[in-house]
């Protein structure tokens, strides 16, 4: 049988899903507690926001899936794949030409949780302490707040959850 091709969605109905999967994603992401199945469709909707956003986004959508997709593995305690997006999030920010430092701060800052959960506290000093140089750097403080505060607390449960 011979390979189908993918269906293609109109730009505007491939947005809209996207946004919509990226929302999904948070709503996950802020339950107390979550089912097995709540954390699978938490992890999948972040790939699949990812990945329209990748089709059919501004210069930013991608690293910015990226950042979700690390932050998801994150809050799951999935050390490998958070820093492998982290890092892939830095690497599109940087080839988009377009970062805001708001957008290179969060990079960083996911980038730091990442590495301190695989054990490189050294990494995640690092990382950090570029995070704080962004942040400072940012021209509207209010504008990063929302990623500080987020950041925060998943740092917060993951020291919690480590000992």
């Amino acid at each position: 049988m011979p390979p189908t091709r993918l269906h293609v969605l109109d730009a505007e109905a491939e947005r809209a899903l996207a946004a919509s999967l990226y929302n999904e994603v948070w709503r996950l992401m802020e339950l107390e507690s979550r089912t097995v199945a709540q954390t699978d469709a938490m992890i999948h909707a972040a790939h699949a926001s990812r990945y329209h956003w990748g089709r059919v986004g501004a210069p930013l959508d991608a690293p910015r899936g990226e950042w979700l997709c690390s932050r998801v593995y994150a809050a799951v305690g999935r050390a490998e794949p958070a820093l492998w997006h982290a890092h892939r999030c830095l690497e599109l920010l940087e080839k988009s030409g377009v970062a805001g430092e708001c957008d290179t701060a969060a990079a960083y800052q996911v980038l730091a949780v990442a590495s301190r959960m695989s054990g490189d506290t050294d990494g995640a000093s690092s990382w950090q302490s570029k995070a704080d140089q962004a942040v400072w750097a940012v021209a509207d403080q209010e504008e990063c707040q929302p990623v500080e505060i987020d950041l925060a607390a998943l740092q917060e449960h993951i020291r919690s959850t480590e000992g």
